[in-house]
Parts: C-alpha cells; structure tokens; sequence
C-alpha cells in the first residue's frame, strides 16, 4: 500500500460527500425539470437516476464557483433527450407493425418452440443425475454457480465448464444431432 492511500480515500470520501450534498440539495428541481420534459413520472424518476450516475462521473469537472444545479438540468436534458430518441424509435416500430410482426411470428414459430421444448425435456431427462442437478441448481433454482461448485466438489472454473459441456449436449439433443461420445446415458 502507497503512502498516499489514505489521502486519496479520504479525498475520494470528500468528494462523495461533496458530490451527495449538492446532487440531494438539487435533485427535486432536476426531477421538475426532467418531469416537464416527459409524461411518465416513472420515466422521470429513471432519467434523473441516470442524471445522478453521469453527474457523478462528472463530478471531476465541476466548477463549485458555478451553481450547481443549472450544470446538473444540463446532464439532465442530455439524458431526457437521449431517452426521448429511444422512446420514439420504439413507438415508430411499434406504430409501423412491429408489435403486430412480432406477435404473429411467435405464433408460426409456436409448434417449432413447443416441440423443442418437449425435446429439451426428454434431452433433460436422458442426462447423468450430477449434470442433471447442476443444470437445475443454476438455471431452475438460480443458485450461485459458487455454491453448485462447492456442492459437486468442483472449482468454479470447472463448474462453469461442466455446463458448457452440458449445454453443447443438449443443444445436440435438441437439435437432433450427433450426440458428443458419452455426454448422454
């Protein structure tokens, strides 16, 4: 550990404060300037937590002689627009079919997903009990991979590589390929 470490935490601690103190002190008049800006208020209240996150890595270039609300609106504005750009592209898809597209492809594809699905099971079905449970444990559980490593005795480099290889297996399955030599009883 540098000699200088504690000065750059405790600088770092500062500016933190700093940057929380002015950003709380302003953030209702940052919401009301984004709110004018958008219908929703739940949009709203996600544009000013990203205001927040760009105002923060920003922080740096702050000039505390300026006031700090106005540079903030700034960042906000910035963001509203940028959301304004994606909320336009996605009603103009929508309003252009998109939804409906979507929608009746599902439909045409849906004996194609089910019989895959029924597939997937039986491929499930057919593998070892230790692949098996640890398909389970990670994807129907959503235990941490760290966890399934420790419960099979594995390293976690090793647990996710099990997968991989249980993964490939069942694509093959599924796929009605070649099955990789002994990956399946």
């Amino acid at each position: 550990m540098s000699s200088d470490s504690p000065s750059r935490s405790d600088s770092q601690s500062a500016a933190q404060q700093r940057f929380l103190s002015l950003f709380l002190r302003s953030e209702r008049e940052i919401f009301r300037y984004v709110a004018a800006l958008v219908p929703n208020v739940a949009d709203a209240e996600d544009i000013v937590q990203q205001t927040a996150l760009a105002l923060w890595e920003k922080f740096d270039a702050y000039d505390p002689a300026q006031p700090f609300t106005p540079w903030a609106c700034r960042f906000a504005l910035n963001k509203t627009r940028q959301w304004i750009e994606r909320h336009q592209r996605w009603r103009a898809l929508i309003d252009g079919g998109l939804a409906e597209e979507l929608a009746h492809r599902r439909e045409e594809l849906r004996p194609e997903l089910e019989a895959r699905l029924r597939r997937l099971e039986g491929c499930l079905g057919r593998l070892p009990e230790e692949q098996r449970s640890l398909v389970e444990g990670y994807y129907y559980r959503r235990q941490e991979i760290s966890q399934l490593a420790n419960e099979s005795g594995r390293t976690v480099a090793s647990a996710y590589k099990a997968l991989q290889r249980i993964r490939q297996t069942l694509q093959f399955c599924v796929e009605g390929g070649p099955e990789p030599e002994g990956r399946m009883s």
